[in-house]
């Protein structure tokens, strides 16, 4: 598996521990930690463990479903580092109220989901090499 792979998953992974040990802290003493902790948690476990898991999964198992290599792997590289920056400056949007840094952070997320889905149908063709 490539290294970029196992680290969406490495990262999805601490993305869901983080996600649920702030789910417990906020229920031990609400009010500690400022911000829109619903909206951090429910990003934390859905783009950061669910989606970078699937990206990363989706990058090494994808392509053996089409029979082809993965399109475009500088594309795949772009897409981690877009990922990995975009949920971080939701979060410290979120954490500080600052909806402009929420946005800057929500629109490289986009930007990562898109090129997915653009490699995804490159490399997964309608017509596989068996038909």
């Amino acid at each position: 598996m490539h290294r970029r792979n196992r680290l969406f998953v490495a990262i999805g992974l601490l993305y869901g521990l983080a996600g649920g040990l702030l789910a417990l802290a906020h229920l031990a003493s609400p009010g500690v930690i400022p911000g829109n902790l619903p909206k951090i948690h429910a990003h934390m476990m859905l783009a950061g463990f669910v989606l970078m898991t699937i990206y990363g999964i989706g990058l090494h198992v994808m392509p053996r479903f089409g029979g082809y290599p993965l399109r475009s792997e500088r594309v795949a590289t772009a897409q981690f580092w877009l990922a990995n920056a975009g949920l971080p400056l939701m979060i410290a949007g979120w954490l500080a109220w600052a909806n402009w840094l929420v946005a800057v952070g929500g629109a490289l997320t986009a930007a990562a989901m898109a090129l997915f889905v653009v490699n995804m149908m490159l490399t997964v063709r309608l017509k596989g090499p068996l038909d």
